[in-house]
């Protein structure tokens, strides 16, 4: 059966559309045919990371949402990131959200149909054969995120060991707790790697009673690799690259226990 895995953080800049095309890139890389979907429509940014750029010469998740186009048909074959190193069953696509000005106006000005967007979803899965399905939300609370959280079998929310993070996220674990989301997990990222990393993961888990899937450690690696490419492909054997290969094993796992 097909997993949709929502990746959010209550706040921007935590990491969130690198971690979700590293997690989703590790699972499919275990021979998994796996999509993204990049849902931060007014910032989007997780077509960078697999080589897209600037360039407008593709379709979009806005075609979809506006009825220009199939989901299917602006769903990109990103495969090539794993440079090899997946089975003959990986595969990858990636749906991106339109970087030109005036579509982001449009959608901070109109909005869009957040049940179309759903049944985009599921549409996506069926006609790719998708068993992952991983979406890159927007920060924040709002009517799509609050539905790609209800339809999701995994909830993944990423903050950073920052007051701020810490109160915005409470309040977004209530909401998964309210919408009953079944599997709910939290990534620590951006951690100086002088703390005590066992000590931070037992302090996170008893102030959310959420369990943690991992704690990233803040790198200036991750910094020279600029978006250009997927960290966890480019350095396999980074501590960065452990932990994240540590939970997309957790979360293929038929049981999604910690």
């Amino acid at each position: 059966m097909s997993k949709i895995i929502s990746i959010h953080s209550y706040r921007g800049g935590t990491g969130k559309s690198n971690t979700t095309a590293n997690l989703a890139t590790l699972v499919a890389r275990e021979g998994n045919r796996v999509g993204i979907i990049d849902t931060d429509l007014p910032s989007p940014g997780i077509h960078i990371l697999f080589g897209f750029g600037n360039k407008h010469g593709y379709g979009t998740l806005n075609d979809f949402l506006w009825g220009r186009s199939k989901i299917s048909d602006v769903a990109c074959d990103v495969s090539h990131v794993l440079e090899g190193q997946g089975t003959p069953t990986s595969k990858l696509y990636l749906v991106p959200a339109s970087v030109k000005i005036n579509d982001i106006s449009r959608i901070l000005r109109e909005g869009f149909d957040a049940e179309l967007l759903f049944a985009g979803y599921q549409q996506l899965i069926k006609e790719l054969k998708l068993d992952y399905l991983f979406v890159d939300t927007h920060p924040g609370l709002s009517e799509e995120t609050l539905l790609s959280l209800t339809v999701s079998q995994i909830v993944l929310l990423i903050l950073r060991p920052d007051q701020q993070d810490f109160q915005g996220t409470a309040v977004t674990v209530d909401v998964a707790r309210r919408l009953k989301v079944p599997n709910l997990f939290l990534i620590v990222n951006k951690a100086l790697p002088e703390y005590n990393f066992e000590q931070m993961c037992q302090q996170v888990q008893a102030t959310y009673n959420v369990p943690v899937l991992g704690i990233l450690p803040d790198s200036p690696d991750m910094l020279r690799l600029a978006s250009q490419g997927i960290f966890t492909i480019k350095y396999s054997n980074h501590p960065i690259s452990t932990v994240l290969q540590k939970m997309a094993k957790q979360i293929t796992s038929k049981t999604v226990t910690i």
